[in-house]
């Protein structure tokens, strides 16, 4: 059973200018970086004595990099201007098929940036955006997300029942563990084991995720990378639908999903 992603068309615009806004934007920063350095170099040298003839030059020890500090909200608010482009300024994407970022954890987002800087999880668009950031940038825009707080959705009524099914008791019979035993019960996730927020996460965005993963793709080939893709192999379209909609539907403050009119 195979299936296809929806929703991308709308965004190819959307794409293509947040990338143009990134690549210029990092040209723009290396010139600048460029531009100030360039003379303390040459007044080094200028002030550097000559080597008398014969003696060797000193051996200058290498300056060691700071090391990755965890990540500041305020920093990050700036460096992760280009990312409202597509998943909006606080992390609440107004269109579906961009996955909200907002209170999601800071180490999940790094992690994600990273598969996606090294090609394990295939993205033209990301990989774009994530290339030109560093360790610490990473941190810094993973910090400013966290710091924001996810809308919430709103489920359909008649997916409500299936889907609470799945996400608190599983199916043992099909092999499926319940999804809150590593996102928590009101889908908030769990950040010291890297499992990501669901609550309130796009279902267009849940479903086509649940169905890549089910076709086959995976973020990397680490034990947690193959998780989620194991999971999703076991569940059908009928499956797939409810949770999506049921995981929109939870909220932060009550642990049932908002419901829409049937």
């Amino acid at each position: 059973m195979s299936f296809r992603p929806a929703g991308f068309r709308p965004a190819v615009v959307m794409f293509a200018q947040a990338l143009v806004f990134t690549l210029c934007a990092t040209t723009a920063i290396a010139q600048d970086t460029q531009h100030q350095t360039a003379a303390p170099v040459a007044a080094t040298s200028a002030a550097t004595p000559a080597v008398a003839a014969g003696t060797a030059p000193k051996t200058v020890a290498p300056v060691a990099e700071s090391a990755v500090k965890p990540g500041n909200a305020a920093t990050g608010q700036a460096k992760a201007t280009v990312c409202g482009a597509c998943h909006g300024v606080d992390g609440n994407s107004a269109l579906a098929q961009f996955p909200k970022l907002a209170g999601q954890s800071e180490n999940y987002i790094v992690r994600q940036l990273n598969n996606f800087k090294a090609g394990k999880r295939q993205n033209p668009i990301m990989l774009g955006m994530a290339t030109p950031l560093s360790e610490q940038d990473m941190h810094d825009v993973g910090a400013y997300f966290a710091s924001k707080t996810s809308l919430p959705g709103i489920a359909d009524q008649a997916l409500v029942s299936h889907g609470e099914k799945l996400f608190r008791k599983g199916d043992a019979a099909n092999g499926v563990p319940a999804c809150m035993a590593c996102h928590s019960i009101d889908g908030r996730g769990n950040p010291g084991a890297a499992y990501p927020q669901l609550a309130g996460q796009h279902a267009q965005y849940i479903e086509a995720t649940l169905k890549a993963w089910h076709d086959g793709t995976t973020w990397g080939h680490d034990v947690q990378a193959k998780i989620m893709p194991s999971i999703a192999s076991k569940l059908d379209a009928s499956d797939i639908a409810a949770l999506a909609s049921y995981i929109e539907g939870l909220h932060s403050t009550d642990t049932s999903p908002a419901a829409a009119a049937p």
